[in-house]
């Protein structure tokens, strides 16, 4: 594919005040001058690089894809293999307690010793241990063995991100494009997983959704290894220096920290004696002591896991923030309007992935339009039509009852839902990794994706432990009859997390990102001749994060 239309021309005068003497009246030669809107050179074809993107993105796709398969799944896993409450939790909390703890670990590696092999390696075990889950026989092997898939995909992510942000180094209407779709792949993975799973479901068994995963997965590993291009950043010499600067404290505070607070928030509402049992109370404690001390070790380390000035930038904290509750909302309400849908109005596998199905189609047109609006439209406009739009379907949910109407209320919620989800993570997603130096891309990306696992963890921990309460005491308005009322306290909840992200935007300062960058002509170029071409700046200095 030419880009002819994305190269701008200029005449570049090789002496003008030389031509005026000499009476020259020849036109001076034309050089043709590429903006960063091409495709990148690293990609020998348009059908690479396509295919390239879409692997990065599912990699993404990887943890939320089993989420939703689980969601729809875990009454009839739990009804074959005698699962208890806690167990059929564990099904996807083991896999995203795994993947947040070892998101940061694999992106240090990655940027260390090489991100293709590490990415391709991860998809490929990713469906081998998603084949073993299809055939798992008790309660315990299926947990475990989703403990694992959740380790593959935390090293998954880092090293196609970091790649991703390579490639597309420079802001541009393309690499607004590659991010918007490596973007879609955490909502639009989740409800796809949804819809896959609750077809494979009703078709065959629960098995044969798991084993869809493995297929689907296989496939990308291999077409990955054909259009990953090769990593050409400077790679660590495996020595001791190398180890020193490793930060393996760090790694082991992180992992040990978000490791124990995420356990505890899982197991928080099926312990023996709930929120109060010893060992949740213990582990919720020294964990968040433990992410306390990494804090203060990653200001004094040398060589940081994560560089902490990082935070210094306002915009950087706020655009996470937003995130953070926006996820903290979006996990939960969609989990429970599943089991809503499931137990209350007793549908099956199937019915629920087509009513669930406004989601998907609605976030893949929201991320197209995304990656074309980006550079044109101010970002913190998009996060004001972000977080608004979540207050609006977390409201409709919540109002929502038994003999309300599936168009007025359910619809527009699913639209509004994934209209939320995707600006803001389109937004965020391309402000984090704009704030990173190309060799920190794939820590960029960790930091990232940690920050997302962590709140989707404790939003559904916090919502669950909502659902439960009521549950058990149903004393919420005449409105709602009392088998939908957990439900409904779940999504005030979310609307609660979205009221107060909304509060954080008018702090925002953040314009367009993705913008092409002017490009670069040799000094004899004449000053008259004009680049249309806007530069986007970054918003935190790239030598002041890469000490």
């Amino acid at each position: 594919m030419e880009n002819e239309k994305d190269a701008q021309q200029y005449i570049a005068p090789s002496s003008p005040a030389s031509a005026d003497l000499n009476g020259d009246d020849d036109l001076h030669p034309i050089t043709t001058v590429q903006t960063n809107n091409v495709r990148p050179s690293c990609f020998n074809s348009t059908t690479q690089e396509v295919l390239f993107v879409l692997t990065a993105t599912m990699t993404i796709a990887m943890g939320s894809f089993f989420t939703g398969t689980v969601t729809v799944i875990s009454s009839f896993v739990g009804a074959d293999l005698g699962m208890t409450t806690a167990e059929i939790t564990w099904i996807s909390s083991a896999s995203t307690l795994s993947s947040g703890a070892f998101l940061l670990f694999f992106g240090r590696i990655a940027d260390l010793f090489g991100r293709k092999t590490l990415f391709v390696g991860s998809m490929f075990l990713y469906s081998v241990f998603a084949l073993g889950a299809g055939f798992a026989k008790t309660p315990i092997s299926l947990d475990v063995i989703s403990g694992f898939m959740g380790l593959m995909a935390a090293a998954a992510v880092p090293p196609a991100a970091g790649i991703l942000g390579v490639a597309y180094e420079k802001p541009s209407k393309r690499k607004n494009l590659a991010f918007a779709c490596f973007s879609a792949g955490n909502p639009l993975g989740y409800v796809f997983g949804i819809i896959f799973g609750g077809i494979a479901t009703n078709i065959l068994n629960w098995r044969a959704s798991i084993w869809l995963i493995a297929i689907i997965f296989l496939m990308f590993s291999v077409i990955g290894f054909f259009t990953i291009p090769k990593d050409w950043t400077d790679k660590e010499p495996l020595n001791w220096q190398t180890v020193k600067r490793f930060d393996l404290l760090g790694t082991l505070l992180t992992i040990s920290g978000i490791g124990m607070f995420s356990a505890a928030i899982s197991l928080g509402d099926t312990a023996p004696q709930g929120w109060k049992t010893s060992y949740v109370i213990a582990l919720l404690v020294v964990g968040i002591l433990i992410m306390i001390a990494f804090v203060f070790w990653e200001l004094w380390f040398k060589y940081p896991l994560v560089p902490m000035n990082i935070w210094r930038d306002r915009n950087f904290t706020l655009v996470l923030s937003i995130l953070m509750l926006g996820f903290m909302s979006f996990t939960p309400a969609s989990f429970f309007i599943a089991l809503y849908f499931q137990q209350v109005k007793n549908m099956s596998a199937l019915a629920v992935g087509v009513h669930l199905l406004p989601m998907a189609i609605c976030g893949i047109l929201v991320n197209i339009l995304a990656g074309l609006i980006l550079h044109r439209v101010s970002n913190k406009l998009l996060m004001w039509i972000g977080t608004l739009a979540y207050l609006i379907a977390f409201i409709l949910l919540a109002l929502n009852r038994d003999s309300s109407s599936y168009w007025a209320f359910c619809f527009p919620a699913f639209c509004l839902m994934v209209v939320g989800a995707d600006f803001e993570f389109n937004v965020a997603n391309m402000f984090v990794m704009s704030s990173m130096p190309p060799s920190k891309q794939s820590v960029a990306s960790g930091i990232f994706q940690t920050v997302t696992k962590l709140c989707m963890t404790l939003g559904l921990g916090i919502a669950t432990a909502i659902y439960n309460s009521v549950g058990q005491n149903p004393q919420l308005a005449s409105y709602w009859d009392k088998r939908s009322q957990p439900y409904v306290a779940t999504f005030w909840y979310s609307v609660a997390c979205a009221g107060v992200s909304v509060c954080l935007v008018p702090f925002l300062t953040i314009g367009t990102q993705g913008g092409k960058a002017k490009a670069s002509t040799e000094s004899s170029a004449s000053p008259s001749v004009k680049d249309p071409v806007e530069v986007q700046e970054k918003s935190v200095d790239a030598h002041a994060l890469d000490r």
